[in-house]
């Protein structure tokens, strides 16, 4: 899939980054003890995240996957209040606290289903079947929190 081109049929006010290098995915790996989804791995060989004209994040830069995961995964005061974060790659958020990620089990993603984590109630819900709906369902407004 070409991920610019598609999410450019969809609305053209969002820009992209230079592609991730190899050395980037090879530290979210590392960091994260994690093997991206086909799919997401495919758009950072094209894009290092995908911005609005706010330069707010639909899909976040590497750099901010490994930081904001480690972040939830070890924050300590945080153990008291949620359920643990290690079963969630977060990777976008919709802007009100509340983030999007895929689940892990067992170790590592196994589908392509994407859960929103709301930071409210600690809920885990699921939004799209795939991360081509979800871009499409966050920039249509039919996905939403």
């Amino acid at each position: 899939m070409k991920w610019k081109n598609y999410i450019e049929s969809i609305s053209k006010d969002y820009h992209f980054k230079t592609p991730a290098t190899n050395a980037e995915i090879t530290l979210l790996k590392d960091e994260l003890n994690i093997e991206l989804p086909g799919k997401l791995l495919e758009l950072y060989y094209e894009t290092n995240g995908i911005f609005d004209e706010h330069a707010c994040p639909l899909i976040w830069s590497i750099e901010q996957i490994i930081e904001d995961n480690l972040f939830f995964r070890n924050f300590g005061d945080y153990k008291d209040f949620y359920m643990h974060f290690d079963h969630l790659l977060f990777f976008s958020d919709a802007g009100n606290g509340d983030l999007f990620g895929y689940r892990i089990l067992n170790g590592s993603i196994q589908d392509d289903e994407i859960f929103a984590w709301n930071h409210e109630d600690d809920s885990r819900t699921w939004v799209s079947s795939s991360l081509e709906n979800f871009v499409k369902g966050w920039i249509t407004g039919e996905v939403t929190v």
